[in-house]
């Protein structure tokens, strides 16, 4: 009986490294850029150039970019982070990790004529990596519009708490991240005077029943509920959810200063955002043509004030209670056509819509003139969509209208490949975008979603 048993051991262990040993290898692990060709336009002061890889990379690993500008003069008109040795970037991929970056910045108060470009292509990479097929990227320094690309947009740590927001203009196959709690307030530069709060940290608001910051305090807060929590009143302390922007927490700003009332703000915990002291508020005009903010901490005596001038070439001005000054959030409203974020929705308790706190949603820039549909493939598959669907597609203004709807976080999760979505840029480019990935379970990185498009027909 023990013969047996050891045979049958020997056995089975000579199966399995006849197992292994049929195993096929796995395919080259190539190193490239994410598109062929980024546009810049002036508006742009930085952006992220990054290089995908196929896989994760079991140890640290190095790659060289060469940097070949036309038209401009690094060092002067341009620098990047990291800086170059003579013309060539020295970059490395981190253990564990599938893409590295670099920072292009152009030169503040640079003028160009549009025909400036740098080319970057990268010559090296460290063994067992080999340089792909989009081993070079041409960067203008003027608008494009893209055929199409695939992006992978850099949330940052966290998973599904990650801690970047990320804007993405497909004619130009860019994205730009920032970090979601980097803002408190938001300041319209429409023609109405409104201010959002921080939806993506889940902040809340509620009116004081004085028009004088110095007289509000700590006493104000005795009982005063700011926590959202799963109760349909919840709603009445956020911005509309929706996005209209007529429907802010914060009326509109009246041009009689005494109409202004002071507002107690709970900077937010959502999205596993730290907890942060409540802020009293008040918004004035500026004139016709801005703000002013008036800020404290509760307990606080004395204000800080803050200028907001509005520029139509953004739908909001941003201001932070942590620095005391404006930021740089979205970028400006022609140069970004989706946001991918997290944020406080609406689900229903069977009753009443309450808020809720969603990961992974995906805002159209309806503010900046761009619509979108959600098509299934029931109707027409992605690949086979054109520009004779164009007709027959319902595009709406509605910033939900992809929201949460392209993944399944229960049962079979991972991206839903029953359905796409056409985007109608402002300029009047006309895309096809799939989700490819957002999670492990469909072969991707929570945090780190991945999207492929392409154009279908351009603006005339």
């Amino acid at each position: 009986m023990k013969r047996v048993i050891i045979y049958m051991l020997a056995l089975a262990v000579s199966t399995l490294n006849a197992c292994k040993e049929s195993d096929p290898p796995l395919p080259d692990n190539l190193v490239q850029f994410e598109s062929a060709e980024q546009g810049l336009d002036a508006t742009t002061k930085e952006a992220i150039i990054k290089l995908k890889l196929s896989r994760a990379v079991d140890a640290a690993m190095a790659v060289t970019v060469q940097v070949n500008p036309t038209g401009i003069t690094y060092g002067t008109q341009f620098t990047t982070t990291p800086a170059t040795t003579g013309n060539t970037l020295s970059l490395t991929v981190p253990a564990g990790s599938s893409d590295a970056s670099f920072k292009l910045t152009k030169a503040d108060n640079l003028f160009l004529s549009g025909t400036e470009t740098i080319d970057f292509a990268i010559s090296s990479a460290a063994s067992p990596v080999l340089v792909g097929t989009t081993k070079q990227l041409k960067v203008k320094f003027t608008s494009i519009v893209s055929t199409g690309t695939a992006l992978t947009l850099d949330g940052g740590t966290g998973g599904s708490s990650a801690v970047n927001a990320v804007f993405a203009d497909l004619s130009n196959n860019a994205a730009t991240s920032v970090k979601r709690a980097s803002w408190d307030l938001g300041f319209y530069s429409g023609a109405d005077f409104r201010v959002i709060l921080n939806n993506m940290t889940g902040a809340s608001a509620v009116a004081m029943a004085k028009n004088d910051l110095t007289q509000v305090t700590a006493a104000d807060t005795v009982g005063l509920a700011l926590t959202l929590g799963f109760d349909p009143a919840g709603l009445k302390l956020i911005d509309d959810v929706s996005g209209d922007i007529t429907k802010t927490v914060i009326p509109s700003i009246s041009a009689t200063d005494a109409d202004n009332k002071v507002y107690i703000i709970n900077r937010g915990t959502g999205g596993a955002t730290p907890a942060k002291g409540w802020v009293k508020i008040r918004v004035i005009r500026n004139g016709t043509t801005g703000y002013t903010l008036q800020y404290a901490g509760i307990k606080e005596t004395t204000f800080k004030t803050v200028s907001i001038p509005k520029d139509n070439a953004y739908n909001f001005k941003y201001a932070s209670f942590d620095t005391g000054a404006l930021v740089d959030v979205e970028p400006a409203k022609a140069r970004w056509d989706i946001e991918w974020t997290g944020g406080i929705y609406k689900t229903s308790d069977g009753t009443n819509d309450i808020p809720y706190y969603f990961s992974d949603q995906v805002y159209i820039n309806f503010l900046g003139g761009v619509t979108a549909a959600e098509v299934l493939t029931s109707t027409v598959s992605y690949d086979a969509y054109g520009e004779s669907n164009i007709a027959t597609t319902a595009f709406k203004s509605d910033k939900h209208v992809i929201g949460a709807n392209w993944r399944a976080t229960t049962g079979t999760i991972g991206v839903k490949t029953d359905r796409f979505y056409v985007i109608k840029d402002a300029a009047g480019n006309v895309y096809k975008l799939k989700f490819v990935s957002f999670t492990s379970q469909d072969g991707g990185e929570r945090g780190k979603p991945k999207f492929e498009f392409k154009l279908v027909k351009q603006a005339s």
